[in-house]
């Protein structure tokens, strides 16, 4: 069953939505560098938190990648959006890849960023649940945001790697050992065949999370994808790298 998760929207009432979907780990904030640029460009943009994540309700578990999917779907349903283009990261690039393949009527396009299909081995997930569970999101800070940046951005940005650190934080535990569950389980490269939506998929050439191949893969599954890779992007490449993410992200929704 869907659940009403936290959002913002911004920009005019009457433009294209564009739902912002996160990582896993992150809020709705993680996508603030992109946000001016697309509502200067007329677009009614709609940030989310994922079940388990920030403001968002954290139900009783387990999670699956339809659920997260499904309160998507149920969003745009409040929001009286009958379709939308959908960038996501990570989860929030999964989330994108299921509702392409499951809605495709109610997507407009999708960017797929620094995301995979099926991203294993399932074991890495349960055992990081399983460090969660027992000493909280503070005893994999700091491993997870040295993966989300690079060591360069680290060093040149302390107060922004504090800031994502504190995202992480956060979040309910409870939340993110649903979610590498939902992770953990997943694989839809059985459905990228199906999606049709107009899709651009952008990996980070420095992500060690989602490296480049994962989106490769992506691009050959969806007909007519397009993939760009970011030279200088870790996992989190739209916060590190948003000039560049921002740009590629508003030429592919003018396109589509």
């Amino acid at each position: 069953m869907s659940v009403e998760v936290n959002h913002v929207v911004e920009g005019p009432a009457d433009g294209e939505v564009v739902v912002m979907s996160g990582s896993l780990g992150s809020d709705h904030r993680m996508w603030e560098p992109q946000v001016e640029s697309l509502v200067q460009n007329g677009f009614r943009v709609v940030r989310y938190d994922h079940r388990g994540h920030g403001a968002s309700p954290v139900p009783a578990g387990p999670y699956s990648i339809a659920d997260i999917g499904g309160d998507l779907i149920a969003l745009l349903d409040k929001l009286g959006a009958a379709r939308a283009h959908v960038v996501g990261l990570s989860l929030g690039g999964m989330t994108g890849m299921w509702a392409g393949a499951h809605a495709p009527g109610r997507i407009a396009s999708l960017v797929l960023c620094c995301t995979s299909a099926k991203l294993g081995p399932p074991e890495s997930w349960a055992e990081r649940a399983r460090a969660v569970g027992e000493g909280g999101l503070a005893a994999i800070v700091d491993a997870l945001v040295g993966r989300w940046v690079t060591p360069a951005f680290a060093q040149a940005h302390p107060e922004r790697v504090d800031f994502l650190k504190g995202m992480v934080l956060g979040t309910p535990d409870a939340g993110y050992i649903e979610c590498c569950g939902v992770i953990e389980h997943m694989d839809l490269l059985p459905e990228l065949p199906r999606i049709s939506a107009p899709t651009l998929v952008i990996a980070g050439a420095e992500d060690p999370a989602t490296p480049p191949e994962h989106g490769r893969r992506i691009a050959e599954g969806i007909p007519g994808a397009r993939l760009e890779i970011v030279d200088g992007a870790a996992h989190l490449g739209s916060y590190e790298q948003s000039a560049r993410f921002t740009q590629l992200i508003l030429e592919h929704l003018k396109a589509a």
